[in-house]
């Protein structure tokens, strides 16, 4: 009888064994599943995050670029009509020149 149990023990601690060494082969591989799953997601995010850098990077150097040649434009601008404001353009001008001298201008006088 004593023999019969021996096999029954030993049967059974195999299967335990088996199936400890089951669990923990699966356990395993599912740690590295989700650790390797975890580092995928990391990694997309930090792609994503670098990504979006980049490209408000470009924008803003366009934007710069953008602001340069329009502050340039401005410049050019004010140049011009500082220009067309001068005394010189003025006492050119051919409707200026075609005005005629007041004769006997009467000036006003405040009294306070």
């Amino acid at each position: 009888m004593l023999s019969v149990l021996n096999i029954f023990s030993t049967g059974s601690t195999g299967t335990r064994r088996s199936s400890l060494a089951k669990l923990v082969d699966e356990s395993t591989v599912l740690l590295m599943v989700a650790i390797g799953s975890l580092i995928l997601i990391l990694a997309l995010l930090i792609l994503f995050h670098e990504n979006a850098n980049a490209t408000k990077g470009y924008r803003l150097r366009t934007l710069e670029r953008q602001r340069s040649q329009l502050l340039l434009e401005d410049e050019v601008l004010n140049m011009q009509i500082a220009e067309q404001q001068s005394l010189d353009t003025l006492q050119n001008d051919g409707v200026v020149q075609a005005m005629q001298q007041p004769r006997n201008p009467v000036y006003l006088t405040v009294e306070q």
